[in-house]
């Protein structure tokens, strides 16, 4: 009899789980909300994506799975498929048709304003429905984290892929969502903004990005963007430092072997972009071109975000001819610039691609477009390469809130940490240093919080045999001592209402201090990486009793779009003991 019904059982899990693949198979167009093609497919295939997880939802909650989930030895995993089988079905039935809805809408719309701007109408409509849509894929991917990881093999990779596939489609609606949220208030809805545009050089790095090259004037009126002139650092050296705090100077400045001097240069090396924006209107009120225009906040851009700009708005082709295209225009203000042009054109040069590819943002939009554009921004906002601040308060709750501000670790719901690096030699070795960590979690704990255990690893690619053959500029300048090292200060954040115990790093470095900037408490260490060398940080994290997300880690940006960030998540669920 146990035979019979265990064939039984397994012949209907096969059933559910075909009755799954095909939902999620006619649905996974929904992943790329710019092909209208695709999304005409979603469309026509809710009806019958809507009966297969219905079927597949009656199937899972019949008398023989209800008494099949009470047994010890296979209950979890029949509880996980059941639990599967609801989420799909809201998902389906609720959360994808609201989503087209409102897209259709969208795209039946005029986004353009027909003179080179974006026309907020649309977007001011949309904003409500598209959150709401939002936060029910958010909940419902909640929903399906919590449920139990299976311990059969068949049943886990089948639930690991729905994750997998659900979380994708939640993630390109939230970023969706983020951008239709910040964009009237920074496209200068109902009033004209001014925003400084500092463009970063990750190859010389800051805790926040890198070296400020160049400094542009964006002003926003209505939905249209004018980008002014930039400026090089050189215009904006002799109007002094952005005030930065005793804790700011202790650290950055008084303690070397470099020290900042926190002209305009040196801005991002604050973790916090709302610092950055603070002492760049410092400098800005004192400058001729400044003083007399009210500062309404900045965006920071390294070239990663303007690559993606240039992938999404066409090449751009620079004044001695050579073009620049959607993959090669990182590498180009990284690292090839610093070998083939005098020192005196390469801020030019940055600041030439940054004015072409921001301006040129929302010109002659469609649904298409702006959804590129808008994800664009979200996603490369998650990695540092772009970040924004804005000194009118309501804005700056709506940027925060949709994650497009850059902070060291304050949430304890959305636990992270933070490690961000300043280079310590004067050169351009950003691009050589590589970086990749691991997040394990190891328990979930009865008062509510995580442990985890981070590595994170450093390698400068450079080999000795190379160092000779750079220019001084990328190696190290004359007085540098250690050309081709990367000198890296490293500042460590635990989770907000969280900590970090057991700190180890590996190779040439100092003792880690525990110290205070600002308020919040982090450990620091100058980690010295010479040619082909490499050094690893481990500790153990423990998050608040309150976070309610996976832990995550906040970095200095990189010279591409990839984190380098694996996560090992699968010994416990959030909310478990």
């Amino acid at each position: 009899m146990a035979g019979v019904v265990g064939l039984r059982l397994y012949s209907q899990a096969r059933q559910v789980r075909s009755y799954e693949q095909q939902a999620l198979q006619s649905l996974s167009s929904i992943s790329d909300l710019s092909d209208s093609t695709k999304l005409k497919t979603v469309s026509a295939n809710i009806a019958s994506a809507q009966a297969d997880t219905a079927k597949a939802r009656t199937i899972a909650h019949g008398r023989l799975w209800n008494i099949a989930a009470a047994l010890p030895s296979i209950g979890g995993d029949v509880g996980t498929v059941q639990g599967m089988t609801d989420v799909l079905h809201a998902i389906v039935s609720t959360s994808v048709p609201q989503l087209v809805d409102v897209v259709s809408t969208l795209q039946n719309s005029q986004l353009s304003d027909g003179s080179g701007g974006i026309n907020l109408k649309p977007i001011l409509a949309s904003q409500s429905s598209i959150k709401k849509v939002a936060d029910e894929f958010s909940a419902q991917v909640k929903a399906y984290d919590a449920l139990t990881t299976p311990r059969t093999s068949t049943v886990k990779a089948a639930y690991l892929s729905g994750r997998t596939k659900l979380t994708s489609v939640a993630d390109t609606v939230d970023k969706l969502s983020n951008a239709f949220q910040i964009l009237p208030g920074f496209l200068g809805s109902g009033q004209t903004r001014t925003y400084a545009v500092m463009a970063m050089t990750t190859s010389e790095m800051r805790s926040s990005g890198g070296l400020i090259g160049s400094v542009g004037v964006m002003a926003t009126d209505n939905g249209k963007i004018t980008i002014g002139d930039f400026r090089s650092n050189t215009e904006y050296i002799p109007y002094g430092d952005g005030d930065p705090t005793s804790d700011e100077t202790r650290l950055f400045s008084a303690w070397g072997p470099l020290k900042m001097s926190f002209d305009i240069r040196d801005l991002a090396v604050f973790p916090d972009t709302s610092r950055t924006a603070e002492a760049m209107r410092y400098i800005w009120n004192q400058t001729s071109w400044g003083s007399g225009t009210t500062l309404d906040g900045v965006v920071l851009v390294d070239p990663v975000f303007l690559q993606d700009l240039v992938a999404i708005n066409g090449n751009v082709t620079l004044s001695d001819g050579t073009v620049l295209t959607g993959s090669n225009t990182a590498e180009f203000l990284l690292n090839t610039v610093y070998k083939k042009y005098p020192t005196s054109q390469q801020d030019a040069l940055f600041g030439e691609v940054a004015e072409q590819a921001v301006g040129s943002m929302f010109k002659d939009v469609n649904l298409a477009k702006l959804v590129k554009v808008g994800t664009a921004m979200s996603t490369m906002a998650e990695g540092r390469h772009f970040s924004m601040y804005s000194f009118d308060s309501d804005t700056q709750k709506t940027l925060s809130s949709a994650g497009f501000t850059a902070s060291t670790p304050s949430s304890e719901t959305d636990p992270s940490v933070g490690v961000y690096l300043t280079e310590q030699n004067p050169s351009k070795m950003g691009w050589y240093i590589h970086r990749t960590s691991t997040v394990t979690r190891l328990s979930c704990n009865s008062n509510g919080s995580q442990t985890y255990r981070v590595t994170y690893r450093m390698v400068n690619t450079l080999k000795s045999s190379q160092v000779s053959s750079l220019p001084e500029y990328i190696r190290g300048v004359a007085s540098a001592k250690h050309p081709g090292y990367g000198i890296e200060k490293t500042l460590i954040y635990p989770p907000a209402g969280g900590s970090i115990s057991g700190l180890t790093i590996s190779g040439t470095h100092t003792n880690p201090q525990g110290t205070t900037m600002n308020g919040k408490k982090l450990y620091a260490s100058n980690i010295t990486l010479a040619p082909g060398a490499s050094s690893t940080i481990s500790f153990t994290v423990t998050t608040s009793t309150k976070a309610t997300s996976d832990l995550t880690i906040d970095q200095t940006p990189m010279g591409w779009a990839e984190s380098g960030v694996t996560s090992e998540t699968s010994a416990c669920t959030i909310g478990s003991k």
